[in-house]
């Protein structure tokens, strides 16, 4: 077969590819509309099945094809013909158009060109067949994202099942991910920042910590925060000025202290270890340093702002979603995603201003959720971008583990 042959048979296998992770994507979106709606309503994502909310006609499989059925439909229900949200096709849309472009931009990119700073080379030299596992849980995380900011928007609450099965498929997934045939497994070539032993130790004994506090909650050793918090919520508001701020503050801390205590403890044994550890206990050591360093970050400027100002800094919803994002990514990307969150606030305040009546009328307020996740969304998919800006303005601060993706982002 000659090389034109080849180069389109390649094409041709990459665009049937994309066009099955357009409709995964688009499948998912499908089910994450059904999340948004349920779950900030205290119903089951998965019963009763699909059902127009209004006449409560069950929807039948032809009716429920991701995109298409809408479109068929024309935005109304086959039976009472109420209209149905633009919001169900536009989400479908999203969420297949973050998993083909993601994958577009982890494998179809040219290795060392300017774009390949957005996984790295590792992804394109290993191929799909080897990166499954970990192409998966950055696509779950990317929609997890996309569920979370809207749920927020729309109810100032993250609820804490989709970080928390984000966080555990994460925790699933790069253990599997480990144990596959590579061609390389330098650590310096692994996805997300890789840890030593005592890094790795520092992360179990930091979950394991968590774990118990989390115990000692529900035997009540321990209190929930903000306990009283309802009785200050007025009738029609999502949000209340609550007096006890500060002293919740210090609740937590105390929730804190076998987190703590469990990081010191496993640096102090990983220290002891001069060998690097196997693949396998790495790559969850890696994911689980990146749970805890995510959420670390949040939780320190809620607490310190918190008792600075005597209000609520961040919402511990927050704190769940960027534990998830260093689940997925590791322990940098929560980080830089958390410092550029800042810039996207004000251009939510500033889109605003310019943009007339109808931006106006969407949110006198938006929780900084949607903020992080956009800083987080760019941090991933626009990491050459990032990379440059952030190499220009901090010198030597923004590069990834191996110290290789801010020379090709700036060299491009």
């Amino acid at each position: 077969m000659d090389s034109f042959s080849m180069t389109t048979m390649y094409w041709m296998t990459w665009g049937v590819g994309l066009a099955f992770l357009f409709a995964f994507g688009a499948c998912a979106g499908s089910f994450l509309n059904v999340v948004i709606y349920r779950l900030p309503n205290g119903l089951s994502v998965v019963s009763p099945p699909s059902r127009c909310p209004r006449c409560g006609a069950r929807l039948r499989w032809y009716d429920n094809i991701p995109i298409l059925s809408w479109l068929a439909l024309r935005g109304r229900c086959r039976r009472c013909a109420t209209r149905i949200s633009f919001q169900y096709p536009l989400i479908e849309v999203i969420g297949g158009v973050l998993v083909a472009g993601l994958a577009a931009l982890l494998y179809l990119v040219p290795p060392g060109s300017y774009w390949s700073a957005v996984g790295g080379e590792w992804w394109s030299l290993q191929k799909f067949g080897a990166t499954w596992p970990a192409f998966l849980c950055w696509s779950l995380t990317l929609l997890g994202l996309l569920a979370m900011t809207l749920i927020d928007a729309k109810t100032f609450i993250i609820p804490i099942q989709i970080p928390t099965f984000t966080t555990i498929a994460c925790w699933i997934l790069w253990p599997i991910q480990a144990l596959l045939p590579a061609h390389n497994r330098l650590f310096g070539d692994w996805p997300i920042p890789a840890l030593s032993w005592a890094g790795t130790a520092s992360a179990f004994g930091g979950v394991c910590g968590v774990v118990l506090a989390m115990l000692l909650l529900k035997r009540g050793i321990l209190r929930y925060s903000f306990q009283d918090y309802d009785d200050y919520v007025e009738d029609g508001d999502v949000l209340a000025d609550y007096p006890h701020a500060r002293r919740e503050m210090f609740v937590e801390l105390l929730f804190l202290l076998p987190c703590m205590a469990g990081i010191a403890a496993g640096w102090l044994i990983g220290q002891g270890i001069s060998t690097p550890p196997p693949l396998v206990v790495m790559a969850l050591g890696a994911s689980m340093g990146g749970w805890l360093c995510g959420g670390a970050v949040v939780w320190a400027v809620r607490i310190f702002g918190t008792l600075g100002f005597g209000k609520e800094a961040m919402g511990a919803g927050d704190v769940h979603l960027m534990a998830a994002v260093g689940a997925a990514f590791g322990w940098i990307d929560p980080i830089i995603g958390f410092f550029i969150a800042p810039f996207f606030g004000l251009g939510w305040v500033v889109l605003r201003a310019l943009g007339g009546r109808m931006l106006r009328g969407l949110s006198k307020e938006l929780p900084y959720g949607p903020h992080l996740a956009l800083a987080v969304l760019a941090v991933v998919l626009l990491r050459p971008v990032i990379l440059e800006v952030g190499s220009e303005l901090f010198p030597g601060l923004f590069t990834d583990q191996t110290g290789r993706l801010a020379e090709k982002a700036s060299s491009g």
